[in-house]
């Protein structure tokens, strides 16, 4: 057989393992479990809300915070993370003039402000650590319950009322939505759902919510997380350097003893918009460095798994037929980009995209190759995680900085 048949032929058993092995990955079924019977007692919730020049898209999410139709006590903490564009003052500004569901006003919103971030602290979870601080400063007071949520998260009114309610039904101490990401655009058509998709088969929701196996993972735009599992894993001080934040923050509380669940959000949405393939360039590559833990031999690993899992099946397929005749790498590469497709299209749906977009995920796979070894570029030349004006380096020279 020939070279290209061979590679044919790995990508097509690579494609029947992760059908098959891979915690059944590209199903979209894991969501909030609808039957989770209301608590007797609705316990209280603090919901925290890092924002950094964020004006943009507050009118949107964050009126969606304050109108939550909550039975039990809640409160919003949202703190200003050195912004420049009025961010706190058009909280306040919201904040005065949200109705609630149902008449009265809506819930308390309190704005702080914690300075700069400490070296070894990335800005969003040194924020984070201060709108916890907040209230647990208030003793017996003190929430029972956080739910984390970025600043352009929308909620449904019902949002926190159903993440409680899960949590407390099924004795879980974290619980977590993957917000339906805003998909507009051609771009955003294009990279925004195999981003989730890719999530996905990095952490099989089914393996995380099992809770018998190693794997842990949040979606950190929507966190409903117990105070007292937050207080055994030493959340957010443990994990006061990670960029991937929400992936740190879900291995904390597992190593703690804590029950974790991510599934897809049907009712929480993110409404920052990624126009343009520049923006969403930024987004992957802020992290992707750090998700394979600034290692060149993970990258190297991961660049060679791409390209033969994503990049190969279609030429391969293209080869096979207008080469030699080659039989043996046009039906593995066929097929190969087939099992591909067919495991992206539940994604699709779930997004309410064209189905013919499957076919074009070797694109945007080679796409994210593009963006990762971006994201080591930029890491090695001294501009790795940037985020709003600020560049975390890798963990273990914030360590070293943060001792001087």
């Amino acid at each position: 057989m020939s070279v290209i048949a061979w590679i044919a032929l790995f990508s097509c058993a690579a494609w029947a393992w992760l059908v098959c092995g891979q915690g059944l990955f590209w199903r979209t079924d894991q969501r909030l479990p609808r039957g989770s019977a209301e608590p007797g007692r609705w316990p209280s919730v603090a919901i925290v809300v890092p924002a950094r020049d964020e004006a943009e898209v507050l009118p949107v999410s964050l009126p969606s915070l304050l109108g939550q139709d909550y039975p039990g006590r809640a409160e919003v903490v949202l703190v200003d993370d050195g912004s420049t564009d009025g961010t706190a003052e058009l909280a306040r500004e919201l904040a005065a003039r949200q109705p609630k569901p149902g008449g009265g006003a809506g819930l308390p919103l309190t704005v702080v402000s914690p300075g700069a971030p400490e070296p070894g602290w990335t800005g969003k979870l040194w924020a984070v650590r201060h709108g916890i601080g907040v209230v647990r400063a208030r003793g017996a007071e003190a929430p029972e319950f956080l739910l984390l949520t970025d600043a352009d998260i929308a909620h449904a009114p019902d949002s926190l009322r159903r993440l409680v309610a899960a949590a407390v039904s099924h004795r879980l101490d974290l619980v977590s939505q993957m917000a339906r990401l805003r998909v507009a655009g051609a771009w955003e058509r294009l990279v925004v759902p195999a981003f989730v998709y890719f999530f996905c088969q990095l952490y099989p929701f089914r393996w995380i919510n099992g809770g018998g196996g190693r794997t842990a993972a949040a979606a950190g735009g929507c966190v409903l997380l117990r105070a007292g599992a937050a207080q055994r894993a030493g959340v957010p001080d443990a994990i006061r350097d990670a960029v991937i934040d929400d992936v740190a923050l879900a291995r904390a509380v597992r190593r703690a003893g804590g029950r974790i669940w991510l599934g897809l959000a049907e009712r929480v949405e993110s409404v920052r918009p990624y126009p343009r393939l520049a923006d969403l360039w930024a987004m992957v590559a802020r992290s992707a460095y750090a998700q394979l833990r600034h290692s060149l031999a993970l990258l190297a690993a991961t660049v060679a798994g791409l390209l033969l899992v994503y990049v190969a099946p279609p030429l391969c397929l293209l080869a096979g037929l207008t080469g030699p005749g080659d039989a043996v790498a046009a039906w593995a590469g066929g097929a190969a980009w087939a099992g591909m497709a067919g495991t992206y299209a539940p994604m699709l749906r779930h997004y309410r995209q064209p189905l013919w977009l499957a076919a074009l995920l070797p694109v945007t796979a080679a796409l994210y190759l593009l963006m990762t070894v971006d994201s080591a570029v930029r890491h090695h030349r001294g501009r790795g995680a940037a985020w709003k004006g600020r560049t975390y380096p890798a963990p273990a020279a914030s360590h070293a900085a943060a001792e001087r």
